[in-house]
């Protein structure tokens, strides 16, 4: 008995509109950041169903998925070490307050 393609293209709608709204809403750099891995983890779900059910595609969407997360894994990186940074100098890390990159 397998599962309906529905259900994981429904959750990974749910999970991208989640982390859309996250991204989108907060102030908070940390969870802007978690909005953002939540779309990417979404789109991972999306490609893996895709891969489960297209037989010709099984192995491009598992493919694509591992460099969505391997490009993830960097951005988190990158995005904590900025924000470990505006924390150290700034004392927050509130988005809009921030204005290092002003002339």
């Amino acid at each position: 008995m397998s599962i309906p393609l529905s259900y994981p293209l429904m959750l990974a709608a749910a999970l991208f509109g989640i982390g859309l709204y996250g991204a989108l809403s907060q102030r908070n750099a940390i969870r802007i950041l978690m909005g953002i891995e939540l779309m990417l983890n979404a789109v991972n779900i999306n490609l893996v169903a895709f891969a489960y059910y297209l037989e010709g595609a099984a192995a491009a969407g598992q493919v694509f998925a591992l460099f969505i997360m391997t490009v993830s894994a960097a951005e988190v990186a990158l995005a904590l070490a900025i924000i470990l940074l505006l924390a150290k100098r700034e004392k927050h890390i509130d988005i809009e307050q921030v204005n290092l990159l002003r002339w």
